[in-house]
């Protein structure tokens, strides 16, 4: 008779998620692009040091395209995405050794395109398209040094300047620029007759997630002429442009509240939706290279996300396929669609979808030989906040075949606050937070207000209130949590990462609801973040805080860090010491803080890391830790054997 699940304590439950499972053997899929027959998809590889290679399916075998050494990254708006494109067998890449794009022909020779710039990786390149003869590339530039004096003039001082340019494709370096002047580009894509060009552009202090503009031009044997502006009011953000096969301009736009599919005439005569409905076809764009719809025959084939997740629509039929709780990088392989498809109990696999048939599994996710008990199915919530208003959340029960909770014991809560903030939740399979839930830890994933999925109102609710609105949702979530009796009162804890580092700080300083916090490269002074981080976000905080700089004292008093006198929650500071979005000093002041009031906390700085921890060290070092300070602060040994964090002033 096999013995039933084992009374422990919580956080003592031993698992068969470890921290290494993170990343062995793991490849993230990334972009997929499908080239007549072939399928190419990227894949980041942590044990690789999050190195990225291009994969190509042909006929059912898959191989790597690119050189063993090649890293397929661009560092355009720091976040990158939208680092290669695939045509006519040409595989056209960015390397991230030094930024430059090159060509891969189908005969295995490589020809670099750009010239080495004065400054090590700072001309950057992204989101390109070949032109219909092969013969150019078009894409965005970014360049960090001024090259120009109409450059100059451009630019914010220190600022790094983006445009659209086309890079012969023989190696010679020859570079045309095509359209100049705004702050912002995105999505230069070319009509299927290769003559029009369309792209997405935008002004500080703007994100691309709040007002854009989409423009056309013909393109000429020279460049570009006629641009001319086809849509944007001003207060509507146009994303993910791109044309049917008999030319219309598609793109999706929130000008009725939800990011829904739309048809623009290329003379900016007429709008009108094509698919609408209470629900995000589009997703935040921090990195390029997001697909979300495709056209087939004349009819959509979309990705929506509402509250539930993530589902696919093929207007084709009117069939919606919610086989999968995250869909992404959606393109057209002949009568089919190809995506990216992931659950709640599954990692992302590499799907083949013609309407109206079963989808087909071209390349599966890792098998991880694990009981499906641990992936027990989150709950939705919805609850109570400040101002009478409503956030949402996804909330996982401990889960364990072998460990069940000791009699009248509730379960340590983790309260998970994402980064962004203009983003949202993950829905697919994460055993990151499995990690937790199954050594006996409930948590809660909150998207807080300001998130993304829940149309354009909600998206905006975080302005002004960047650092009290998202704290506030966060703080309820928790309570709502123990007041419906499912968490212990006296165990939640609180992690977040970049702007989740600041939301984990401002409810450290301003309640004391919880026994410990875990911020991974937060933000905790604002001013200084208004100050020094990258173009991209330089403005970001405009909206969510104040103008800067005549909203200082906004600022100041919004910042955690100078609010730290009052903070007596233990606390592990986690930051990569080459971080450019994020810089050390913001941790390195906490750190400070904490040890000056006798705070008891930890302090990892992981040498030569960036924004992000993507190299399988980092990610299983980080995870381990948060896990040791967590248990040491709670009093619980934890299984497994894992290294035991020092603690200062504990």
């Amino acid at each position: 008779m096999t013995p039933g699940p084992k009374p422990t304590p919580a956080g003592a439950w031993a698992s068969d998620i470890a921290a290494i499972d993170l990343v062995a053997g793991a490849a993230s899929l990334t972009e997929v692009i499908a080239d007549g027959d072939d399928i190419w998809f990227g894949e980041a590889r942590p044990e690789q040091d999050g190195r990225v290679a291009i994969m190509r399916w042909r006929q059912g075998t898959i191989v790597e395209v690119t050189p063993a050494d090649a890293n397929v990254r661009t560092r355009v708006h720091e976040y990158g995405g939208g680092a290669w494109f695939a045509q006519d067998q040409v595989l056209w890449y960015v390397d991230d050794s030094d930024q430059r794009l090159r060509r891969l022909d189908p005969d295995g020779t490589v020809t670099v395109l750009t010239n080495e710039p004065s400054t090590p990786h700072g001309v950057r390149f992204a989101d390109g398209r070949p032109t219909a003869d092969g013969r150019s590339f078009i894409c965005v530039r970014e360049t960090h040094h001024a090259g120009t004096a109409e450059q100059v003039d451009q630019a914010e001082p220190n600022e790094p300047v983006n445009d659209l340019v086309m890079v012969a494709g023989d190696g010679s370096g020859n570079i045309t620029v095509l359209a100049a002047g705004a702050d912002f580009y995105a999505s230069p894509r070319i009509s299927a007759d290769g003559r029009t060009l369309a792209w997405v552009q935008w002004n500080h202090p703007n994100m691309p997630w709040d007002t854009t503009e989409l423009w056309a031009g013909t393109l000429t044997d020279d460049g570009l002429s006629r641009s001319h502006k086809v849509a944007g009011s001003g207060d509507e953000s146009i994303v993910l442009p791109g044309f049917a096969a008999d030319g219309a301009l598609w793109a999706v736009t929130d000008r009725d509240e939800w990011w829904n599919l739309w048809e623009f005439a290329v003379d900016a005569t007429s709008a009108e939706p094509l698919v609408e409905g209470p629900f995000e076809i589009a997703t935040p764009g921090w990195v390029f290279g997001i697909s979300r719809w495709v056209e087939i025959d004349g009819e959509a084939i979309i990705a929506c996300t509402d509250p539930g997740g993530d589902t696919l629509l093929a207007t084709i039929n009117g069939e919606v396929r919610d086989d999968w709780s995250a869909v992404s990088a959606l393109t057209r392989h002949g009568d089919a669609v190809v995506f990216i498809g992931a659950r709640h109990d599954a990692e992302p696999a590499l799907v083949r979808w013609v309407p109206g048939s079963e989808p087909e599994i071209l390349r599966p996710g890792r098998d991880l030989g694990l009981d499906p008990a641990y992936f027990a199915a989150p709950d939705h919530i919805v609850f109570p906040t400040s101002d009478g208003e409503e956030a949402h959340g996804w909330y996982y029960a401990p889960a364990n075949p072998e460990h069940l909770l000791a009699s009248g014991e509730l379960p340590p809560l983790l309260v998970l606050a994402h980064g962004g903030p203009t983003a949202r939740a993950r829905t697919e399979l994460s055993l990151a937070v499995r990690y937790w839930t199954s050594r006996g830890f409930a948590v809660v994933d909150v998207d807080y207000r300001g998130s993304t999925g829940y149309g354009r109102t909600y998206r905006q609710a975080l302005h002004n209130r960047w650092g009290i609105a998202d704290v506030d949702d966060c703080v309820a979530a928790a309570l709502h949590l123990v007041d419906t009796g499912v968490v212990d009162a006296d165990r939640v804890l609180i992690k977040g990462s970049s702007a989740g580092g600041l939301t984990v700080l401002g409810a450290l300083v301003s309640t004391d609801t919880f026994a410990a916090g875990a911020s991974r490269y937060g933000v905790a002074d604002l001013s200084a973040l208004a100050e020094h981080t990258h173009k991209f976000e330089a403005r970001y905080c405009d909206r969510l805080v104040a103008p800067w700089p005549e909203g200082a004292d906004i600022y100041r008093a919004r910042s955690p860090l100078f609010r730290i006198d009052v903070l007596e929650t233990p606390m592990i500071v986690l930051q990569g010491d080459a971080d450019v979005v994020v810089p050390p000093e913001q941790s390195e002041a906490v750190v400070a803080s904490l040890h000056a009031k006798g705070v008891a906390h930890a302090s990892l700085v992981f040498p030569g890391v960036g924004h992000g921890f993507r190299d399988a060290e980092t990610i299983v070092t980080a995870l381990e830790s948060e896990l040791s300070f967590f248990c040491q602060v709670l009093g619980v040994e934890p299984a497994g054997g894992i290294g035991r964090v020092e603690i200062v002033h504990l």
